[in-house]
C-alpha cells in the first residue's frame, strides 16, 4: 500500500491512536497482514509499517548465524525496539510507552505518509517545520537525483 497525506489526530490516555480511516479502508489482510509493526526513529517520530510489508525488508539477503561485525551489531539494535501492534475494532493501536518517550510523543500528533509507512509526528513539531520543509522540496530532489547519476 502506498501512503500518502496527512491527518491530525490524538493519543488517548491509554495511549491508543485511532489509524485514519483513509488508510484503514484500504487494509487487505491478505496484502498487508494483521499487525503494524512499529519502529521508534531517532529522530524523534515513530514509524509504522505493515506486518507484510516489515517482513519482506526486515530480513533481507541469504539468512546466516555468523553476520558481519556491522550486522551483528544492527539486528539487536533494531529489532529489540521493533514492536507488532494490533488494531481494535474501532481501528486502534496501542502504542508503547518506550516508544512515546523515545519519539518524545505525547498527545497531539500528525500522521503523515511517507510511501512505503506511515509516520507519527510531535504535531507542533511537525507545523513548525512543515513549510520548510515545503520550499527544500526542490534541493532535496536535486541531491537525490545526483545520487543516482
Amino acid at each position: 500500500m502506498l501512503f500518502t497525506g496527512y491527518s491530525e489526530h490524538t493519543i488517548d490516555a491509554k495511549q491508543r491512536l485511532a489509524i485514519p480511516a483513509k488508510y484503514r479502508n484500504r487494509w487487505s489482510a491478505e496484502r498487508d497482514g494483521h499487525s503494524w509493526v512499529c519502529l521508534p526513529w531517532p529522530t524523534g517520530h515513530l514509524r509504522l509499517y505493515t506486518e507484510n510489508y516489515f517482513e519482506t525488508v526486515g530480513s533481507p539477503g541469504k539468512p546466516t548465524l555468523t553476520p558481519d561485525r556491522d550486522m551483528a551489531e544492527l539486528e539487536p539494535r533494531l529489532f529489540s525496539l521493533v514492536e507488532h501492534l494490533e488494531m481494535d475494532s474501532a481501528g486502534r493501536v496501542i502504542l508503547p510507552k518506550r516508544h512515546l518517550d523515545k519519539a518524545g510523543l505525547r498527545a497531539d500528533v500528525a500522521i503523515v505518509g511517507a510511501g512505503n509507512r506511515l509516520e507519527i509526528h510531535d504535531l507542533g513539531r511537525w507545523k513548525a517545520s512543515e513549510d520548510a520543509g515545503f520550499h527544500s522540496l526542490p534541493e532535496l530532489v536535486e541531491r537525490i537525483q545526483n545520487r543516482k547519476d
